[in-house]
């Protein structure tokens, strides 16, 4: 399959444990998940490890792939994505300035009364 895809195979140390890393890791968070609960029929088990793959692959963000789905990197959907939050962020930033703005422009426009303005002007009226 390497060899179609244009891949080209690399050396593997069958006993080095960074050869699986990923792998393993993901075994080390579905054995987490799964032990959290008591399974009394194959049935159960099987359903609870289709959710979690479900869930793993569909819902949860990955830091590794830019906060993306594994599904989304795979569909082709992450630069889609990237790219309207960005345009969010930029809008945001945008809108939080404006409001800001805003009051300081009102903060400014209703100063604090000035007493010695105030004795000035009753006294020269």
């Amino acid at each position: 399959m390497a060899h179609g895809s244009g891949h080209k195979p690399y050396p593997r140390c069958s006993l080095h444990p960074q050869t699986q890393g990923k792998i393993e890791r993901w075994h080390q968070t579905l054995k987490n998940r799964i032990l959290l609960e008591n399974y009394y029929l194959p049935g159960d088990l099987e359903a609870q490890i289709a959710a979690f793959v479900a869930h793993y692959n569909h819902l949860r963000y990955h830091e590794a792939i830019a906060n993306l789905t594994p599904a989304d990197v795979y569909f082709g959907r992450g630069q889609t994505i990237l790219l309207e939050r960005e345009r969010i962020k930029r809008q945001t930033i945008q809108n939080r300035r404006l409001i800001h703005r805003g009051k300081a422009a009102k903060h400014q426009s209703t100063d604090a009364p000035d007493p010695l303005r105030d004795f000035a002007t009753i006294c020269l009226n």
